[in-house]
Order: structure tokens, then sequence, then C-alpha cells
């Protein structure tokens, strides 16, 4: 049986070739601990910084510190985790967006519970946060502030900079997760990134988080003392050389990347042009399409197009049978928020490809919508 096209991008992203290359020595022969004193472990710390300044360089920012994690979760856990803890007596308020990834909003919940204050900006129709509703919340009482640079369902881009702008106008730390923009979008002027390397071509199980000079922070994980005291644990030369070639990749082909999702935008807006959109249509990252089409059963939808592999919101959600948080927050009932699909696509989707899968959503579709007739 042939694979199926995939369409599924905010969840994961095929692995680039030159990822995959450069990640073979360090899975054979280079197999030593990044840590140890001898040669081999001399050569895996090199592959280690080597790919370290291919991100920073991609990242774009200037000075501070990348620090490797597990992945993207644990970046914004240590972030938030970290910066709360290390924070003054006086400043016990977090502000973040309601239609942020499960790994901030968990992670302030749990703060929330260790005596912190808590605030949740709402989001209009379109899925962008109000600006005046957060230069209101954003005062001297502000530990930090997190915002999610692209969001992962519904693909609108948030207007990070001026959040940004605004936490360093109250003193307050800015956390962005640019894990869905990283590579595509220019990353704001942030105190601290998280980034995911499976996100831009990269392997899973590797993340990182980017700290400006001078944040105060303290570390959520315990060991050896690796990453600066900040992170503990034995890395993955493999897993950060294939990140380091991803990010390399990725901004070396931002331009043409950038030019062929605009292709399958025009194409995928066309074909579904009697659905609806889901966020904003023009603040948003054109390699994520979020659509609904009224009586449509998306679960249903997804089940029976076996020649496609698309979802109906985030991975990291799936299977909890509850509606999508980013779609109750842009204003859908339940019903609509059942109906509607995210489409993902990217760098190594073809535009027949693309075609061929939406000839088969399509179609099963307006099927659903017969048999309900």
């Amino acid at each position: 049986m042939s694979a199926p096209i995939y369409l599924d991008y905010q969840a994961t992203t095929p692995m680039a070739p030159e990822a995959i290359a450069a990640m073979e020595p360090w899975l054979r022969d280079g197999f030593g601990n990044p840590h140890s004193p001898h040669r081999m472990g001399r050569a895996a710390r090199a592959a280690v910084e080597v790919a370290r300044d291919a991100i920073v360089t991609a990242l774009g920012l200037t000075g501070g510190r990348l620090v490797f994690t597990g992945g993207a979760t644990e970046a914004i856990n240590l972030a938030l985790k970290g910066v709360a803890f290390a924070a003054p007596r006086d400043r016990r308020r977090i502000v973040t967006i309601a239609t942020e990834h499960a790994a901030v909003l968990d992670s302030v919940e749990w703060l929330g519970r260790q005596g912190f204050d808590v605030t949740l900006l709402g989001v209009d129709a379109a899925g962008l946060v109000d600006l005046d509703a957060a230069r209101a919340l954003i005062d001297e009482r502000t530990a930090i502030v997190a915002a999610m640079l692209v969001n992962n369902e519904i693909g609108v881009i948030q207007p990070v900079a001026e959040l940004a702008a605004l936490a360093k106008a109250a003193g307050a730390v800015f956390l962005c997760d640019a894990v869905q923009g990283f590579g595509r979008i220019d990353v704001p002027d942030a105190d601290l990134v998280a980034l995911s390397a499976h996100k831009i071509h990269g392997p899973k199980g590797v993340g990182a988080l980017w700290v400006r000079d001078g944040v105060a922070i303290e570390p959520v994980m315990h060991g050896g003392g690796q990453e600066g005291g900040l992170r503990s644990g034995t890395l993955s030369p493999a897993l950060c050389a294939g990140f380091g070639a991803a990010a390399r990749l990725a901004a070396e082909r931002r331009d043409e990347d950038h030019a062929h999702v605009e292709a399958l935008w025009s194409a995928a807006r066309a074909r579904l042009a009697g659905w609806t959109l889901n966020g904003d249509a023009l603040l948003r990252y054109h390699g994520n399409i979020n659509v609904r089409l009224a009586g449509v059963d998306a679960a249903r939808l997804i089940s029976e197009v076996r020649g496609v592999a698309f979802s109906a919101g985030s991975a990291c959600a799936s299977g909890s049978g509850r509606p999508s948080h980013v779609l109750k927050a842009i204003g859908l009932d339940d019903r609509a928020a059942r109906e509607s699909i995210r489409l993902g696509f990217g760098r190594y989707t073809s535009e027949a490809e693309l075609a061929e899968a939406l000839g088969l959503i399509v179609a099963a579709a307006e099927r659903q919508l017969r048999v309900m007739a």
C-alpha cells in the first residue's frame, strides 16, 4: 500500500535528506559522549557547537545563548517555570493568550497552583489578541509574557513584536513560542525563544531555548549541570547535528520555500472556495489552512480519506474528544469546531499531490452531505 499524501506539517515535517546525512556519522562511529574530555568526546562536542551556531545564525537574534532541550515542550517549561521562580516577589503575574499551545497553557495553570497570578488574554474572531487589553494587564507586577508567533492550529500570526515591546516597557520578560514560525518568518526581539527541530524538517526529540543575556532563569531539571547549568543531561550529537543542518537549510531556502508555500496556498484556497476559513486570512502563515464546511464530520472525514494524512487540530491534544480550545476561543461552537479540518503543507509537498489530496477530501465531504440530505 502506498504512503498517504502528507498534509499535516503543523504536527511534524518530513526530515530533510541533509539533516539525515548530518546525523548519520554520530549514530555510527561518532558515538562519544559530548561531555567527555577524550578525543571522541571532543569531536562530539564540536558537532554540537557547530549545530548550535547554525541554529543561532538562522534565528537571527544577537547575543544570548542557545540551550538544547529534548523538545519545544521542555523549552517552554524551562522558560516559564525558570523565569517565574527567578522573578522578584513583587512580580507574580504571568500573562499569555487563550490560544497558546498546551505546553504554555498547562505550565501556567500549574504555576497558578503555586501561587502565581495567571491572566489569559482572549482573541477576536480572527484569532488575534487585543493589544489594548494586553496593555492594560501587562504592568509592574508582571514577571513574564508568553505568546506564540504562529498558531499551530489556525496559522494566525500574533503581533508578537508589539507584545514584546509592552513586556519590555513593564520590565517583564517576553517568551516567544516560535516553533511554527522559525525558519519561515522573522522571529521578534524576544527575551526567550522556544524552538523545535522536527517542525523545520529536522529530527524529533530535540529542541532549544534561546535566552537573552541578563535574563534571570532557574533550571527546572538538575543533574550534571550541562548546558551552562540550565539543562542537565547528556546531549545527543546526532540530534543536535540534525537540528543544525535543518536550521541551516531553512535559512538558505527561505525565499524558495516561501514562494512554494504561497503557490500551494493559492491552489488550496481556490479548491476549497466553498469552505469557511478559520482565522485571519491575511495575518497568517500560508502553510496552514484551517477550514470548515457546515454539516461535515471532520473526524469521520479523516477516517474515510485514508489516502491523505491530515488532522482536525493539534496532534498534542488529539484523542481527547474535546473540541479545539483554539477554535472555541475564536467563537466557534462545538458543532462548527467539529466541522473543521487543518491542512498543513510545505517544502516537500508537490502541487500535483496537493491537488489530488484536495480532490479526495472534497469528494468525501460531498458524499457525507449527500447521505445527510
